[in-house]
């Protein structure tokens, strides 16, 4: 009988080794060039008085809603206030 013998190569000689390999390689490349931009380029400072400046947007843009909302609640404030005759002061009108 006779033996068969089969080649073996060595791992780094497989191409899937390789690609195994690759994904972890590129996350850690990444991560190092996002440490590089990260502390080359660093984030501007907020401005020192944020928070009122965000009081006054805020402000502001209660203001455009209400200004939106005007012409509505003059609408519902005058259909439920009531009509009273001229006639007679102080006495609501009759409706049809």
């Amino acid at each position: 009988m006779k033996q068969e013998t089969t080649e073996t190569k060595a791992w780094w000689q497989y191409g899937h080794v390789w690609l195994i390999i690759a994904g972890p390689a590129a996350v850690i490349v990444a991560g190092f060039i996002t440490l590089a931009i990260a502390i080359r380029v660093p984030d501007p400072v907020v401005a020192d008085d944020y928070y009122r400046r965000g009081l006054e947007i805020n402000k502001t843009l209660a203001a455009e809603k209400d200004m939106q909302l005007a012409p509505a609640m003059q609408t519902r404030n005058h259909v439920v206030t009531p009509k009273f005759d001229t006639a007679k002061p102080n006495t609501p009108a009759k409706t049809p």
